[in-house]
């Protein structure tokens, strides 16, 4: 990754912030954005809540030449659909699919630039296998497979490549909840064919691959990082 300027939307913590590492490690030059400054990163940080995507003029130390773009934000807002209301599919919309499109539009002159250029988005396994609880970020993220397929459809002339990683459950802050006991851990260990949650490196590694040149010819695809959780019973 010598010599690639990468943003990161959301870099500060679990997989946004795996993959800064990862990226680190490797020699890209880092630009990330977010709420907060991501800890033992060297990077141009811009200051943005990506809730409010009327704000995207926040991104106003992009290079002229960006390429890849990772979009990490996400919620797991899990709630029986009689409890949810209009306001809970606005939020799960705006942070993870409006955001995402204001980032990528505001980046895109940046990477059309690179003339090979790479975006990453983030949808779940939830998207593809229905699950209870979660039709508020079932509808965000099926919605982010959809952009992704036509932007690399649209991009693809640009020679900008976009694709997806669709996790199941990863250890991360945002799922605390979800692991907060050894018993609740227990339990969606043994719910993944490999018997264990995902690590936020887990799911970096692949979008980590998916802005090389390695993955040249790769784009318009959902690619489930999972534990089998999306394919096999």
């Amino acid at each position: 990754m010598n010599g690639k300027n990468i943003l990161i939307v959301g870099a500060s913590s679990g997989i946004g912030h795996a993959l800064a590492q990862q990226l680190q490690a490797a020699g890209a030059t880092l630009f990330t954005a977010g709420r907060q400054q991501p800890e033992g990163i060297e990077s141009t940080h811009m200051t943005w809540d990506v809730s409010q995507t009327a704000a995207i003029d926040a991104l106003t130390s992009l290079p002229d030449t960006l390429h890849g773009l990772v979009y990490c934000p996400g919620t797991i807002n899990l709630k029986p659909f009689q409890r949810l209301e209009p306001a809970d599919y606005r939020s799960d919309l705006e942070i993870n699919v409006l955001g995402a499109i204001a980032a990528i539009h505001t980046s895109l002159t940046a990477l059309k630039s690179a003339k090979g250029a790479s975006v990453v988005l983030f949808s779940t396994v939830a998207a593809k296998l229905g699950m209870g609880l979660h039709s508020s970020v079932s509808v965000a993220k099926s919605a982010v497979e959809g952009l992704t397929k036509s932007l690399a459809a649209e991009f693809a002339p640009l020679k900008i490549r976009v694709n997806a990683v669709a996790p199941s459950l990863t250890d991360t802050p945002l799922a605390q909840n979800l692991l907060s006991t050894d018993e609740r851990r227990d339990a969606a260990n043994k719910r993944h064919p490999l018997s264990r949650v995902g690590t936020p490196d887990d799911i970096a590694s692949m979008a980590a691959y998916l802005l090389d040149d390695k993955a040249g010819w790769i784009t318009g695809q959902v690619i489930g990082v999972d534990g089998g959780m999306g394919s096999l019973k």
